[in-house]
């Protein structure tokens, strides 16, 4: 049976249709949008959760000359007497934000300016309207011509769009602002940000305050900004979060609609991991997955129904934030990280609206209370429960992004310790050499000043792969050796597996996690382990002659080391 294409980066809803693509039916935003909007509707999600999908979905209802044949068979379809009403009946200025970026205020600029520009060509046809004056043709014309020398022009730009077509149809327009705060994020990681507040302020005012053209407006973002710095005066401002239980199940996808999915594409089997890799969110009361992840996933398993788990949201968003909090971390934030990585939960006093100065504030205290807040606002912390006013209980929401959080930890831990190139070079000598007291003494050491995994409800195989990370970065950094991670070796994938050409050296080195403490056992298990299945077969075979034999156990932020030696005659 042909089965619809997975819908990975569509973003136009007309597509779907088209091309023959599976949609996640979130056309019920349509009618709670109109039954329950304000003036100007902000709704933060973090980035790949179909925010920019349903603005466009937006757009094609109520668009004039939208194709009612796109919404045949979809929830909205349902409600007649809205669709009767509303469904093509509007004119729309339609514009996203995400390209809006740049080295220096100037590019930003001139990219706002295209982005403007190009939506003003797209209503072009009111070139022809009898209704507008010579004067207003020029002013459009200027628009599509990205005339914006004269700052006022772009400041005004979207209001002036906004009159035109008022003018055209004599109707009110709605207003649709995709990724609003990419250009401030962008702002403030370059340097220019109090520029890009100044601007963004200013065309914001002028197209959503006191403008008798406007119908209503729909924005979206990652972070709600705060209204001072932004949306100063508006009102009839309703914004609507992640904690909020209107719309939460209209970014991302529920657990209905993810086995629905996977039901169709017959790849059920998969669902207890995909669960666990991408679900976990809680917007509002309702508990939704990552759509990218599991859009990405399952075209894998579609193809391979036998693929493994992979990080698809991490490559597609900026982990910097994570690098922030490292970075600046104190004991106590550290003793939290751990907590979160361990799978426990941390109560913090989250602040609603952001400013991006606040995260850069010298008094340590109020930059972290904005860090967590902004990991949370970003999709890489959740609610553990409904938050009791401002405190949340926040947990990692799944593996997925707990391995960002452990990639981000082992790439700070590699970077601090071998700064240390003294000590560093010691234990690259003591694995070198076979001395295993010293590198017990050494890795312990580094594991004093980093991060660890706790003792709880994290899986062993997880705790495992988090100090197995380290030592392969510690190793790594060695770039004359060649070092392998979970190769193939004998019978089975030796955790890690090292060769030094120059002297015929070679490792084989089993990492495990000492549950409770439990080191002795868990050393014997890993050095049976290495017998057992001949790991150390591949190292002969590539003519090393000296092949020393590590089992490594951890627990917390302590290590023992077991050693053998093998001689390749």
């Amino acid at each position: 049976m042909a089965r619809k294409k997975l819908p990975i980066g569509i973003e136009f809803f007309k597509d779907f249709k088209r091309d023959d693509f599976y949609y996640v039916d979130k056309t019920g935003f349509i009618r709670d949008l109109i039954e329950l909007r304000g003036s100007v509707n902000l709704f933060t999600r973090p980035r790949r959760f179909g925010k920019s999908l349903n603005m466009n979905m937006l757009k094609t209802f109520f668009e004039i000359g939208t194709n009612p044949s796109l919404f045949d068979g979809l929830e909205i379809s349902k409600e007649k007497a809205i669709c009767e009403q509303y469904m093509g009946k509007y004119p729309v200025v339609s514009i996203s934000l995400k390209g809006v970026e740049g080295r220096n205020f100037q590019t930003a600029y001139d990219m706002l300016g295209i982005t403007i520009g190009a939506e003003a060509g797209r209503l072009d046809y009111l070139l022809d309207s009898d209704k507008l004056t010579t004067f207003d043709k020029e002013q459009l014309i200027g628009l599509i011509r990205g005339e914006f020398e004269n700052p006022v022009r772009l400041h005004n730009s979207l209001k002036l769009l906004t009159s035109l077509l008022f003018k055209h149809y004599e109707i009110p327009i709605i207003v649709l602002i995709d990724e609003y705060d990419v250009p401030l994020d962008k702002a403030y990681q370059k340097g220019y940000y109090p520029e890009m507040v100044d601007l963004i302020r200013s065309l914001f005012g002028q197209v959503l305050k006191t403008n008798e053209n406007l119908y209503f407006a729909v924005i979206t973002g990652c972070l709600r900004i705060a209204r001072e710095s932004i949306f100063t005066g508006l009102n009839n401002f309703k914004v609507r979060t992640i904690s909020d239980l209107d719309f939460a199940r209209y970014f991302g996808f529920t657990d209905d609609e993810v086995k629905e999915m996977l039901r169709y594409y017959e790849i059920e089997h998969a669902y207890g991991q995909i669960k666990e890799w991408y679900d976990g969110y809680h917007f509002g009361d309702v508990e939704v997955y990552c759509p990218w992840d599991v859009l990405n996933q399952c075209d894998k398993l579609r193809a391979w129904p036998e693929a493994p788990m992979e990080t698809h949201w991490e490559n597609s968003s900026s982990n910097a934030i994570v690098q922030d909090i490292l970075a600046t971390a104190t004991e106590t934030t550290k003793s939290e990280i751990e907590a979160l990585i361990s799978g426990e939960a941390i109560e913090k006093v989250l602040i609603p609206e952001l400013t991006y100065t606040d995260l850069g504030s010298p008094d340590m205290d109020v930059r972290q209370t904005y860090l967590w807040s902004v990991l949370f606002a970003t999709g890489y912390l959740t609610d553990a429960k409904r938050p009791e006013g401002e405190v949340h209980t926040l947990v990692i929401p799944n593996k997925e992004v707990r391995r960002i959080y452990e990639k981000r930890i082992r790439s700070w831990f590699k970077l601090s310790i071998t700064s240390d190139t003294a000590r560093w070079r010691k234990f690259c000598d003591a694995v070198k050499s076979g001395d295993a007291a010293k590198v017990q003494e050494l890795f312990n050491e580094f594991m004093s000043t980093s991060i660890s995994i706790r003792d709880t409800c994290v899986k062993k195989e997880m705790k495992e792969n988090f100090y197995h990370g380290m030592i392969l970065g510690l190793l790594q950094a060695e770039g004359s050796w060649a070092v392998k991670s979970n190769a193939e070796s004998g019978v089975g994938y030796v955790d890690i597996r090292l060769e030094i050409p120059s002297t015929r050296t070679g490792c084989v080195i089993e990492v495990k996690y000492a549950e409770d403490g439990g080191f002795e056992e868990t050393l014997a298990n890993a050095m049976k382990q290495i017998e057992k299945n001949g790991y150390v077969e591949v190292l002969k075979q590539d003519g090393m002659e000296t092949i020393h034999k590590y089992g490594i156990a951890c627990y917390k932020k302590s290590c023992r080391v077991s050693y053998g030696l093998e001689r390749n005659e």
